[in-house]
């Protein structure tokens, strides 16, 4: 036996006698209460021992318990007592504060300098210039919409991600989008739909059409012009987009748990209460590069002219080559490609996925950048930039590395309250921020968090032009790759590139094998399938970086 099935064993034969023995000697309310314990004790443990599927409850009766009860706060404990400002995932506190401090527009800044390691290896960092300029009005907007698009929209350079009504809760999106409207910026759907809670305050709307195809599906689950038609053309939303996957589980649809399913989710999405919704893997418009493109055209064409694009996480690199080569023979055109990256965030998600597949997203920024590059297009198409963003300088190097704008979702649920508890796939957040427990989301006072929304959107961004002028530069698009900065191993920085080589415009035209890892892309990619070989061995040779690169 182990020590505590002896103490069990112990209190439920010799305990009992004692604490009866007392209770009929004394009978006071204390003797009454040690019986009550011995005896719960017994009851508990005796089950523990005969009944408990744990292994633990069985050779630890009764006391298991207070394992389970310490590890529910295990993540609490650790956050507010142990960890430094720099260890906590997926966000440190350093980057919390931060976020914290510009939502409540409160001081930012920082004393007696750095307490970064600036010889870590991969450090990122840039040079400043003893010429610093003020970045031009003109320059802080962005305008999406392409040859095709007869109503562009005039875009921020931070804008709120995609974050489904169901993952999150009612008044978490009301504030969001009131926050939007109140910050001149947008706010992504995700792929839950557009609910009333988008719509009731009239923040500018990007809506995301995910492969469950949520608010415009018939009763079969098959695309319904219709539908679409009808919420499209609604002033409020500017723009559409299309998800093919997500950085955070890419390859797999995403996942809202039945205990978060209410009737009114139900309704919006046109799903059925009492199991997850799991979304399928490929969206069932874009099986195809020609189905994908087809299916912009027909949303465009459906929206009036709104700009349209797709949301995607990098893999396999052929398989994109295989889209910019389907836009080449069907001449129709994204008006935009949002870039997530494998180290973004999401309310539920298998860890294998979301640990070991995808590009990150300066990767894949980079890497579709140079892609429509190569094939002449990338003045044609806009880019956003989608993935773990809580400071300006996080917003620069995406822009540094080829992305026109840059969303964010963490960093706004925590300007609205989040404390990075990760409950977000339990409903009980305790937050009120993901959960649809209505007594929780009560919580958010809508108005006060969209006044945080706004003043983290404008302080980051006054911190990113401080940025770029320090730079020496008065247009963010003026950014190249090279100006990132990181530290080698040997502790010498290097310019900041990505797997492969920058491309030349119209480079993949005439490809040859100078263009290592992209020859091979190139020559595997069909514009009429999603190829799946991944046969390329990329050498450090394909890790080269170079003094000049190009942009847009």
């Amino acid at each position: 036996m182990t020590p505590m099935q002896k103490v069990f064993w112990f209190i439920a034969s010799v305990g009992n006698i004692l604490a009866f023995t007392l209770w009929l000697n004394v009978g006071d309310l204390s003797s009454v209460l040690i019986l009550c314990c011995t005896l719960l004790y017994t009851i508990v443990g005796f089950y523990d021992l005969k009944f408990s599927k744990h292994n633990l409850n069985r050779l630890y009766p009764s006391v298991a318990y207070i394992r389970y009860f310490l590890e529910s706060f295990r993540v609490e404990i650790q956050q507010y007592f142990i960890a430094n400002d720099e260890e906590e995932k997926p966000f440190n506190r350093e980057q919390r504060s931060l976020v914290y401090q510009r939502a409540k527009n409160v001081r930012d800044t920082i004393a007696f300098g750095t307490q970064r390691n600036l010889m870590e290896e991969n450090y990122l960092s840039a040079w400043h210039s003893l010429n610093p300029k003020t970045v031009k009005a003109e320059t802080k907007h962005i305008i999406f919409g392409g040859d095709d698009c007869t109503q562009p929209y005039r875009a921020s350079y931070l804008n709120i991600s995609a974050m489904s009504f169901g993952a999150l809760s009612r008044n978490a999106i009301e504030a969001l989008n009131l926050g939007a409207k109140k910050a001149h910026c947008f706010h992504n759907t995700g792929e839950g739909g557009v609910s009333p809670y988008h719509l009731k305050h009239g923040g500018d709307l990007v809506w995301q059409v995910g492969s469950g195809l949520f608010g415009c599906r018939n009763d079969e689950g098959q695309f319904d012009d219709d539908m679409f038609k009808a919420m499209a053309n609604k002033p409020q939303i500017k723009m559409i987009e299309i998800k093919l996957s997500q950085g955070a589980k890419p390859g797999h649809g995403g996942v809202l748990p039945a205990a978060k399913i209410t009737d009114e989710i139900a309704s919006i999405r046109h799903i059925t209460k009492g199991q997850d919704c799991v979304s399928p893997a490929v969206n069932p418009e874009c099986t195809t590069p020609i189905a994908l493109l087809t299916f912009v055209k027909r949303l465009r064409q459906l929206s009036d002219g709104k700009p349209v694009g797709f949301k995607l996480c990098i893999g396999n690199p052929a398989e994109f080559l295989c889209i910019c080569k389907a836009m080449l023979e069907t001449n129709i055109l994204p008006d935009f490609i949002t870039v997530d990256g494998a180290e973004g965030g999401t309310g539920a998600a298998p860890l294998e996925f979301s640990n070991h597949l995808g590009m990150t997203c300066l990767e894949g920024i980079y890497f579709v950048h140079n892609a429509l590059m190569g094939v002449d297009l990338r003045n044609k198409i806009r880019i956003i930039g989608s993935g773990k963003t809580a400071s300006s300088f996080d917003l620069l190097t995406k822009i540094a590395l080829g992305a026109d704008t840059v969303n964010v979702a963490r960093t706004m649920m925590l300007a609205i309250g989040c404390v990075q508890s990760r409950h977000c796939n339990t409903n009980r957040c305790p937050t009120g921020v993901a959960t649809q427990d209505p007594v929780r989301s009560k919580a958010i006072d809508v108005n006060l968090k969209s006044e945080r929304v706004m003043h983290f959107h404008k302080n980051t961004l006054h911190s990113f032009y401080e940025l770029v002028g320090a730079m020496g530069l008065n247009d963010p698009a003026d950014l190249m790759p090279q100006m990132i900065k990181k530290r080698t191993p040997s502790g010498l920085p290097i310019s900041l590139g990505s797997l492969v080589t920058h491309l030349t415009s119209k480079a993949l035209f005439h490809s040859t094998s100078d263009l290592g890892p992209w020859h091979h892309w190139w020559g595997q990619a069909k514009s009429d399938e999603f190829v799946s070989d991944d046969l390329y061995i990329i050498t450090p040779l394909a890790y080269q970086t170079h003094s000049v690169s190009n942009r847009k």
